[in-house]
């Protein structure tokens, strides 16, 4: 799967987390090789090399939760995962 470029300069702009769609979010960790464990309503993101899980929750009108669009952009940035795929 490859990565979309479009959306992932629109999460990294910051400008726009309250308006990313939950499913988007999620194909985009699993286009980085994320591997995806569900309990309930939650979305649980894991991948080797990277030390921190990321927990995701739906809003009710499937928008991803702002805080968690933050958490996910500091994550990409920490681990450069955008490198090779778009240059920030």
């Amino acid at each position: 799967m490859s990565v979309d470029e479009k959306f992932l300069r629109k999460l990294l702009s910051g400008l726009s987390d309250k308006n990313i769609r939950f499913e988007d979010l999620k194909k985009l960790l699993i286009d980085f090789g994320f591997q995806e464990r569900v309990k309930g309503s939650h979305h649980i993101f894991f991948k080797s090399g990277v030390e921190e899980i990321i927990n995701l929750q739906s809003l009710p009108d499937g928008k991803a939760k702002p805080y968690q669009v933050k958490q996910v952009r500091g994550l990409i940035l920490k681990y450069k995962l955008h490198k090779g795929v778009i240059d920030v």
